[in-house]
């Protein structure tokens, strides 16, 4: 009688225990919850695996987890690095998930004609990346989305946006235009920074290009407001009009003292602007002037650009901006 009971019971465990063993294997009965963050070493074992999802609240048995991995999951190593996994998920997604090394991958951009010092904030003020970072040199960035894994040095992620924009200068200049003004990649890159900041209308950029080219190939000065601003915030918003003192400073910059391309970048240019550099559209334009839209009127004489200014001051005290 006892006997039969003892087999009674045993049989029990198997028709209960085991379901309720494995259940979290497959994510029975347990509701999902929120996303978690965790990092697994390089070479961690299956016990210090199994320990750091303990501690960020994914399996509730470590020991538990471990049997079950070695039961059904396979001979692939885990890989290092940082995932997100979710709370009442099915444990063996947690193992696939890591054997395959599924890591989370962030990101963080960098706009268009980003000076070099805002670039360095923006990489300081993402709490996800570590160590420090220096203020990059002007111009050697490409804007551009950036992934990166948590955890991930700020230097590195600088040194492949660096490394990103030398391949994409290397690989635009070999098919420069005949028309382009710049005789260097280095010039290419101070006069495609001066387009990113006179213009945000893709449309344009090619029309810009072209009257700065005009302006350079005539020995003609440039007169870009952006690079007066430059030396005085280094990129940053000034947030007032000119003074006419910084318009005559001599800062090794400043495009409306002498004729010639400023003493280096004054932003990063993004792709579309050095490629309209070194394709700068056909037109005989040597001036232009905001036309109130968000974008620009253009004129090829001086008499037709005083005219177009005096539009545009009319427009402004219109709108009660003089």
């Amino acid at each position: 009688m006892v006997r039969r009971a003892l087999i009674a019971f045993a049989a029990l465990l198997l028709v209960v225990g085991v379901p309720l063993l494995v259940a979290p294997w497959f994510g029975i009965g347990t509701p999902r919850g929120a996303a978690v963050h965790v990092t697994i070493d390089k070479g961690a074992s299956l016990a210090a695996v199994s320990t750091v999802l303990e501690a960020a609240g994914l399996v509730d048995s470590p020991r538990q987890f471990r049997v079950l991995a070695r039961l059904f999951g396979g001979n692939d190593p885990v890989q290092a690095g940082a995932y997100r996994l979710v709370r009442g998920d099915a444990w063996r997604h947690y193992l696939r998930i890591m054997q395959e090394g599924r890591v989370e991958r962030l990101s963080l951009t960098i706009p268009e004609g980003l000076p070099a010092v805002l670039v360095a904030e923006r990489l300081r003020a993402e709490v996800r990346l570590t160590g420090n970072v220096a203020v990059p040199a002007e111009g050697s960035v490409l804007p551009e989305t950036y992934d990166f894994t948590p955890g991930e040095p700020r230097a590195a992620v600088l040194s492949r946006m660096q490394k990103a924009m030398t391949k994409t200068l290397a690989g635009l200049w070999p098919g420069r235009s005949a028309k382009t003004a710049v005789k260097t990649p280095e010039q290419a890159i101070i006069l495609a920074s001066i387009v990113e900041k006179e213009t945000g209308k893709g449309s344009e950029r090619r029309q810009v290009a072209g009257v700065y080219s005009n302006r350079l190939a005539q020995g003609v000065k440039l007169d870009a407001d952006p690079t007066v601003i430059y030396p005085i915030t280094r990129g940053k918003p000034l947030g007032r009009r000119i003074r006419r003192s910084e318009l005559e400073a001599d800062t090794g910059y400043n495009t409306y003292l002498k004729p010639g391309l400023p003493a280096g970048p004054i932003a990063n240019p993004g792709r579309a602007s050095i490629a309209a550099v070194l394709d700068p559209a056909p037109t005989d334009a040597l001036y232009f002037v905001a036309d109130g839209s968000g974008g620009h009127v253009f004129a090829s004489t001086l008499a037709e650009h005083n005219a177009n200014v005096a539009r545009w001051y009319a427009l402004r005290r219109q709108r009660g901006e003089m």
